[in-house]
C-alpha cells in the first residue's frame, strides 16, 4: 500500500452531468473502500465529500485538503478501533457531491393531458415543455435518499425520479388555469410566466425532502394535439371572424346559403319554399317572404297571371298594414314593392332621393327634404 494515499474526483467526469459519485481506485478498485491513515482527500471548489461505513453517513468535508486522521473523523473512530499512527486501513466509502447550479433540466409531458376547453367546451389533449433549475443543497440527504445502489447521480437520474412528481403538479396547475380559471386554450400562451412562478414555488418543498435546492422552473409552451376537434374548431372560429368582419351572423349567412342555392336549382318554386320558410323560421317572414316571393315572379314570370288573380279575389290591404309589413306601393304602376326600395322592381320608377334616401313625391323633380334634383 502507497504511503500516501489520493481520494479526489475524477476529472473525466463531466461535471455539468453528474451531481454525485462513489470514489472508486482506478489502479485497484477492489480496495478503493480501503483507506489508509493519512490518506489525503482533496474537495473541490463547489464540491463536498461525506464519507461512509455500514451505509451510515459519517463526517462531511468541504472544499480543501483533509488527512484523513484520528483528528478530523471522530465519527467513523466511533466505530473502529483506529489507530493513532503509522498504516493502518479503515474501510470508509467516499462519496464526492458535486453543487454545481444546473438550469438547464429539461421536462415534458410524454403523455397528453385530456381536459375540456372551458370556452368552447370541447375536449382537447394538451402537452407542456420546459426546463427547470436545481442545486445539491444538504449532501447527506440527496445520496443517503437517492442514491441506493448506485455509484452516481446524473442529471438524467433527477429527471427520472421527479418525472411523475413535476408532471402530476404541472397537470394540476394547467388543469387549474382551464378549468377553474376559465383560460381558453389559445390564450393559455399568455399565462406561462404567471405559471412558471406559481410552479416553482409548489415543487421546492418536494425537492428539499431530497436534499435538492429548486432554483427555477419554467413552462416553454403549452400546446394541444391536433386532431379533428380541434380543426373543426379552428374552422369555426375562422369562419366566425370573417362573419364579424363582413358583419351579419351566423344565422343569417346559413339563410343567405339556402336562398343561394335554392337558386340555383331547376325552377322557383323551391327558392319559394326556402325563403318563406327560413324566413318564418327566424321571425323574419315578411323581410324574407317579400325578397323570395318578388324573386320567384321573375324566375317563374308564367305564375305571375294566377297570383294577380288572387289579388282581386282577396281583401286588399290598407297602406298602414302594408308599411307594417315592410310594403309600400308604387305611386308609378301601384303595385306593392318592399319599403325603403330606390326604385320599383316593376316600372322603374325612381322612389327614394338617391342622396338622402327620403321617399319622393310622385313626378318631383327636387327632393323636398335635401333639394337634390331628381333626374
Amino acid at each position: 500500500m502507497a504511503i500516501i494515499q489520493i481520494v479526489q474526483w475524477d476529472d473525466t467526469l463531466n461535471s455539468n452531468d453528474v451531481l454525485a459519485w462513489r470514489y472508486v481506485d482506478k489502479k485497484n478498485p477492489s480496495k478503493s473502500e480501503e483507506l489508509g491513515n493519512w490518506t489525503q482527500l482533496i474537495v473541490r471548489e463547489n464540491q463536498e465529500a461525506i464519507l461512509f461505513r455500514d451505509g451510515q453517513a459519517l463526517d462531511l468535508f468541504r472544499a480543501g485538503r483533509h488527512s484523513l486522521s484520528t483528528d478530523n473523523i471522530p465519527l467513523l473512530r466511533r466505530l473502529i478501533n483506529l489507530p493513532t499512527g503509522g498504516e493502518s486501513a479503515f474501510k470508509a466509502g467516499v462519496w464526492f457531491i458535486n453543487k454545481v447550479n444546473l438550469l438547464d433540466v429539461k421536462w415534458g409531458t410524454q403523455s397528453p393531458i385530456l381536459l375540456r376547453d372551458p370556452e368552447y367546451q370541447i375536449p382537447i389533449y394538451v402537452r407542456a415543455y420546459g426546463q427547470f433549475g436545481l442545486r445539491v443543497n444538504e449532501s447527506r440527504q440527496f445520496v443517503l435518499k437517492l442514491a441506493g445502489n448506485k455509484n452516481s447521480l446524473s442529471r438524467e437520474d433527477i429527471e427520472t425520479y421527479f418525472k411523475g412528481l413535476i408532471l402530476s403538479r404541472m397537470g394540476d396547475m394547467i388543469s387549474t388555469y382551464i378549468a377553474h380559471k376559465k383560460v381558453n386554450i389559445f390564450e393559455i400562451n399568455s399565462y406561462l410566466e404567471d405559471m412558471s412562478n406559481e410552479a416553482v414555488e409548489k415543487i421546492k418543498p418536494e425537492f428539499a425532502n431530497y436534499g435538492i435546492e429548486a432554483l427555477n422552473f419554467y413552462f416553454g409552451s403549452v400546446n394541444v394535439v391536433e386532431d379533428d376537434s380541434l380543426k373543426k374548431l379552428k374552422d369555426a372560429m375562422s369562419e366566425r371572424a370573417s362573419m364579424n368582419v363582413i358583419g351579419y351572423n351566423y344565422q343569417q349567412k346559413r339563410s343567405f346559403d339556402v336562398m343561394e342555392n335554392a337558386a340555383k336549382n331547376e325552377g322557383g318554386s323551391n327558392l319559394l319554399g326556402a325563403g318563406v320558410g327560413l324566413g318564418a323560421g327566424m321571425g323574419m317572414g315578411g323581410m324574407f317572404g317579400q325578397m323570395a316571393a318578388q324573386m320567384g315572379q321573375y324566375i317563374n314570370p308564367q305564375q305571375q297571371p294566377q297570383q294577380v288573380q288572387q289579388n282581386f279575389s282577396a281583401p286588399q290591404p290598407t297602406q298602414t298594414e302594408k308599411q307594417n309589413s315592410g310594403e309600400t306601393v308604387c305611386p308609378s304602376c301601384g303595385k306593392n314593392v318592399m319599403a325603403g326600395a330606390s326604385f320599383c322592381m316593376y316600372c322603374g320608377a325612381r322612389l327614394a332621393c338617391p342622396k338622402c334616401g327620403n321617399a319622393l313625391i310622385p313626378g318631383a323633380k327636387f327632393c323636398p327634404n335635401c333639394g337634390t334634383q331628381i333626374s
